[in-house]
């Protein structure tokens, strides 16, 4: 077998391309394996969410980020021109939305400036493998794992193709394979949640008379959810009669066409569809995230509804908290138990998002409980400071790894903008206040992995490579400083002198 491999990742999505980005970044050799030959057209995330796409930024995708995001305002503005779909443009006051209720206001958040970017997961998954190839990233398309096998040492992984079978073993193995992950059930993780009570739907269809779904926005009915926009063809479905009978069937223009008009309740015709999914509403969340040398990120780790948009977000910022500890280790900087971090910092994010993710769902039913506990909703977001815990809690924002820290900016993602230059090398940075720069002489004297840079904020902060603060002080550094880079940077306490 070849042992020239650090780390395979099973996986060519936005979550798998990250994953390897960042252990590249950090050193590893990676190899990534993907069932499928090409790329999928299926329609899915219409945007991503600001931890997700300040991630992009600091891995050098932010000026790709912000062409896409050009491209995608000016077609949303261009629909919006049309009579009667009164959309609400990037100068709108508000932002996202809770069950369907856009009502989450710029006004009441504490950094308005970090948003949701209206970059659909195709181009994001584009942009992903365009700086993958720059990096020198070996992906192989069509070849679908068939074998997991953990050794002491490493993962023996067997893979089959077009062309026969192929076999290595690697020192780590890293699921990024959905939510009907194979890594995941090779492996032996758990993966208990709800069952599918419900069917969603996607797609970019042409409407004859799409007039008669306007305007844009969320649509409940008795007979479901819908809506039509912000982007040209543009259709989202929530059909309440069940899940789907057969998930792997294609979705054809006449299913699309017949659950529109009922859950519209409109005369109108699906003339062609571009691209169609469905999927069910079943809740799941893997009981841990690692199982000895193979972990999960993503889709493979945590499922949920679309609500939101939660779900790319969720797993880029999975990716970026794993990328950069696992090539730590690979190193032999840090400890396996950095690892352990993982699981403690990520797990409590998803199942936050599940728990949203089924609350909207619940408000969202055509009964009248439902519909009584949604007003209620609307109005308490009436509220700044419940408006602002909605949309915190949306956009990711709200995430705070404990850290074992009393000061709020520790265990949050950082989102200085000045900061995404210097972190581009999957370095940490130490913004250092302190008096005689005493901060930036510890952190030099302890490891290599960090970037000192003088600020006059007075507060001085050690972020990792992540974008999470791992420790804040005022004035003069306190030893919390040291205890933190060795924590999070090292020198791991068997190769300390």
């Amino acid at each position: 077998m070849d042992e020239s491999v650090d780390v395979v990742v099973v996986g060519a999505g936005p979550v798998g391309l990250l994953t390897a980005i960042e252990l590249r970044v950090g050193g590893a050799r990676v190899l990534v394996l993907e069932r499928l030959a090409a790329p999928s057209s299926a329609i899915k995330a219409m945007s991503v969410g600001p931890l997700g796409s300040e991630a992009l930024a600091r891995r050098g995708m932010g000026a790709a980020l912000d062409a896409a995001e050009a491209r995608s305002v000016a077609a949303m503005q261009a629909f919006a021109a049309l009579p009667g779909a009164a959309a609400r443009g990037p100068g709108s006051k508000f932002s996202g939305h809770f069950a369907g209720l856009a009502l989450i206001r710029k006004d009441a958040q504490k950094e308005p400036q970090r948003r949701a970017r209206p970059v659909d997961q195709q181009r994001v998954e584009a942009m992903l493998a365009d700086r993958a190839d720059a990096l020198g990233i070996d992906v192989r398309r069509g070849c679908e794992v068939i074998g997991v096998e953990q050794q002491p040492d490493g993962v023996d992984v067997r893979w089959a193709s077009a062309t026969g079978t192929g076999a290595l073993r690697c020192g780590w193995l890293v699921g990024c394979d959905g939510g009907r992950s194979r890594v995941r059930k090779l492996a032996g993780f758990a993966f208990p949640g709800t069952a599918p009570t419900s069917t969603l739907y996607q797609a970019i269809a042409e409407i004859d008379h799409p007039d008669r779904l306007l305007p844009v926005g969320w649509h409940r009915t008795p007979g479901g959810v819908f809506s039509h926009g912000p982007a040209p063809g543009r259709l989202f479905m929530l059909d309440f009669s069940g899940p789907p009978e057969d998930r792997e069937a294609a979705v054809t223009r006449d299913e699309i066409e017949a659950v529109l008009r009922r859950i519209s309740g409109q005369d109108v015709r699906v003339n062609a569809l571009d691209s169609g999914s469905r999927w069910a509403d079943n809740t799941r969340l893997a009981d841990t995230y690692r199982h000895g040398r193979v972990l999960l990120a993503g889709d493979a780790a945590h499922v949920h509804s679309p609500f939101g948009g939660q779900g790319l977000s969720l797993g880029l910022v999975d990716a970026a908290n794993l990328g950069w500890k696992l090539a730590a280790v690979v190193r032999g900087e840090m400890p396996e138990r950095l690892l352990d971090t993982y699981t403690a910092e990520r797990r409590p994010a998803a199942a936050a998002v599940l728990a949203n993710t089924l609350a909207q769902v619940a408000i969202l039913r055509p009964d009248p409980q439902a519909g009584a506990m949604r007003d209620l909703v609307a109005k308490l977001m009436d509220f700044d400071n419940v408006n602002r815990v909605i949309g915190e809690m949306m956009s990711g924002l709200s995430t705070r790894y404990e850290l074992g820290s009393a000061r709020d900016e520790v265990g949050r993602m950082i989102g200085d903008a000045s900061l995404v230059a210097l972190m581009q090398d999957g370095r940490g940075v130490l913004l250092d206040a302190s008096p005689g720069r005493e901060a930036s002489r510890r952190a030099e004297a302890l490891t290599q992995r960090v970037r000192c840079v003088a600020v006059d904020t007075g507060l001085s902060m050690l972020v990792r490579p992540d974008a999470c603060v791992a420790w804040a002080g005022d004035g003069h550094v306190s030893d919390g400083l040291d205890d933190a880079l060795r924590r999070w940077f090292g020198p791991a306490p068997d190769r300390a002198s």
